[in-house]
């Protein structure tokens, strides 16, 4: 799979967010999205996944415009910003529940996802009892549960104890080794240098 970024911008009303951007992401590579909060990063990774449309400018999955078709990217997952589930609902049951959607993977799964992230004695607590690195944990399990091609990931590793935060990393690297291609987006520097074989910086909608 490969995909392109070609001369993309993106405008909010009169501010200019991203402007004009290129990249190629490959089978096979972790890429680094740097920079401080506000600076495009996240807003890009909408617009790679189909959440947002760009002003200018096209994303090309295997040579396909997801976002001129009005189609969200198979087999790409995403962890955007604050992960977001039913308060009611275990954490176990919450992605049962998203897993129905396309049917692709059984309970082993979903089962096997949470103990990646370490969330596997927390599985029948109700979300609205998570901590901020529990919940963050449940987003990343969402991500990784249907073992798609590409993942995305926002500022994955927010609340989450060093343990934890190196089994994930191990995962993310034997993927990589299958490959996947990953994208992490993270202010922190440090998380991505040992990650990334290549960091994208991102200062006020522009990249280096």
């Amino acid at each position: 799979m490969k995909i392109e970024v070609c001369n993309v911008c993106k405008q909010f009303k009169k501010v200019e967010v991203l402007k004009n951007i290129n990249m190629v992401f490959e089978d096979g590579k972790i890429y680094g999205f740097s920079g401080r909060n506000g600076s495009g990063k996240s807003v890009l990774l909408k617009i790679i996944c189909g959440i947002y449309s760009p002003t200018n400018g096209e994303v090309l999955i295997d040579g396909k415009n997801y976002n001129r078709s009005n189609m969200f990217v198979p087999n790409l997952r995403a962890l955007i910003e604050k992960p977001s589930f039913f308060p009611d609902l275990t954490g176990f049951e919450n992605l049962k529940l998203l897993a129905q959607i396309q049917n692709k993977i059984t309970e082993k799964e979903i089962l096997s996802a949470l103990e990646i992230v370490n969330l596997i004695d927390e599985k029948d607590k109700k979300y609205s009892e998570y901590s901020l690195g529990m919940k963050q944990k449940l987003g990343i399990a969402q991500v990784i549960m249907e073992d798609p091609k590409v993942m995305l990931l926002d500022e994955p590793f927010n609340g989450i104890e060093e343990e934890s935060v190196q089994k994930i990393s191990d995962y993310l690297l034997k993927q990589k080794k299958k490959g996947k291609i990953i994208i992490i987006s993270t202010h922190i520097k440090e998380d991505l240098e040992k990650l990334a074989d290549q960091i994208y910086y991102f200062d006020n909608g522009s990249v280096k």
